[in-house]
C-alpha cells in the first residue's frame, strides 16, 4: 500500500498525482513523435479538469507552461510556446510591502480609515450622523468576516474613535445591525454568488 507521505511531492497539487504520473512518463519517451502524442493526450485532460477557463486569454500556453513546470523543466523544447524559465522559480518571490508601515487593524481595510477622514472633515449634522453609522455597521460586518466571534456595538464604537484618533464619538443613540443578522447576509451573499457561478458555468 502506497501512502502520500512516501510519494514523491506533487508539483502541481490542483492537476492532481495521476496527472503528474503521465507527466513524469511522458519524459521517458525517447521518440519525439511518440512524446509529442503522448503530451497532447495530457494537454486534452489537464483543459478537461478546469472546462471553465477555456476562454481565459492564452488558456493553452498556460497548460503547456503547467506542463513543463510538473516535468520538472525537462519537456521544455516540446512546448509550442516559450517555455517558463528554471531561474523565475530559483527565488522566493519578494514580498510586496504595505504602503504605510504604521496602519493599525488591517481587517479594516485602508478605505475604512479614508471614510473615518473624510466624516472628521464634515459638519456636525444628521448627514455627518448617517454616514458615521454607514461606516460602523460596515465595520461590524468586516470585523465579523475576519473573526468568528461575536461583536458589540460598543467595541467598533471605541474603534472608530481610535481610528479617528479621538475626533469621533458615536453616541448610544445609534444601534448597529445585530451580528446574527450580518453573518446571515454574508452566508446568504456568498451562497447567491455560489449559485450565479455554477449557472455560468452550466450554459458554456
Amino acid at each position: 500500500m502506497e501512502y502520500n507521505t512516501t510519494l514523491n511531492k506533487l508539483i502541481l497539487p490542483e492537476y492532481g498525482r495521476n496527472v503528474q504520473k503521465l507527466v513524469e512518463n511522458a519524459t521517458a519517451i525517447e521518440d519525439k513523435e511518440e512524446r509529442k502524442k503522448y503530451i497532447d493526450g495530457i494537454i486534452n485532460l489537464m483543459g478537461k479538469m478546469y472546462p471553465y477557463l477555456r476562454d481565459l486569454k492564452d488558456f493553452k500556453h498556460k497548460l503547456w507552461d503547467h506542463l513543463v513546470i510538473m516535468s520538472e523543466f525537462k519537456l521544455g523544447e516540446d512546448s509550442p510556446f516559450p517555455a517558463p524559465k528554471t531561474t523565475t522559480f530559483a527565488h522566493e518571490p519578494e514580498k510586496i510591502p504595505y504602503k504605510s508601515k504604521n496602519f493599525r487593524y488591517k481587517h479594516f481595510g485602508k478605505n475604512i480609515v479614508d471614510m473615518l477622514k473624510y466624516a472628521v472633515e464634515m459638519e456636525d449634522g444628521e448627514e455627518k450622523k448617517l454616514l458615521t453609522a454607514l461606516i460602523a455597521n460596515h465595520m461590524k460586518k468586516l470585523y465579523l468576516t475576519w473573526s468568528k466571534d461575536m461583536v458589540t456595538d460598543e467595541f467598533i464604537f471605541n474603534k472608530i474613535k481610535e481610528l479617528s484618533d479621538g475626533k469621533i464619538e458615536i453616541g448610544k443613540d445609534i444601534v448597529l445591525s445585530d451580528s446574527h443578522r450580518l453573518v446571515s447576509s454574508k452566508k446568504k451573499q456568498q451562497h447567491s454568488q455560489l449559485q450565479k457561478q455554477k449557472q455560468k458555468y452550466k450554459r458554456k
